[in-house]
């Protein structure tokens, strides 16, 4: 993998936490968590759709997407959920122990989308390095919550 790619993959894990925070003090300044929310999705919308224009993505056949299966379609569900979750949960937990929650669940569920090849995955097993991993990253959590 490029480092090109590593480098955005850093900047976007980096982002989400940005994201939380700033959602969080627009929950406080709104004083309610869905009118902020609503408000990080539609920038979010008009920032992609903005991209989407100026780039001329071209839009693919009706059929196409017909033919995706039923759980591609929850990816935005998905992101919603976390974009609740973490609005609601950032400014009582703090970003490092909201942050260590949302990443080790992460890589929990990677492991598992991988080892059995779910959601489109290509199967990778679970062998002991990744689990160790998971362990790790499990411990790396507990240690940041507790202190």
């Amino acid at each position: 993998m490029s480092w090109l790619a590593w480098g955005f993959a850093l900047l976007a894990g980096a982002l989400i936490t940005v994201q939380a925070g700033a959602n969080s003090q627009l929950k406080q300044s709104l004083g309610t968590p869905m009118p902020a929310l609503l408000v990080n999705y539609v920038f979010g919308f008009g920032a992609v759709l903005a991209y989407a224009l100026a780039t001329r993505v071209s839009w693919p056949a009706l059929v196409k997407a017909t033919g995706a299966p039923w759980w591609a379609w929850l990816g935005g569900l998905a992101g919603a959920v976390y974009g609740v979750a973490a609005i609601l949960l950032a400014s009582r937990l703090g970003a490092a122990t909201l942050m260590a929650l949302v990443v080790t669940s992460q890589l929990f569920c990677s492991v598992l989308l991988d080892h059995f090849g779910w959601v489109g995955f290509e199967v990778h097993p679970a062998g002991w390095g990744r689990v160790a991993g998971c362990v790790f990253m499990a411990a790396g959590f507990a240690l940041i919550a507790r202190f």
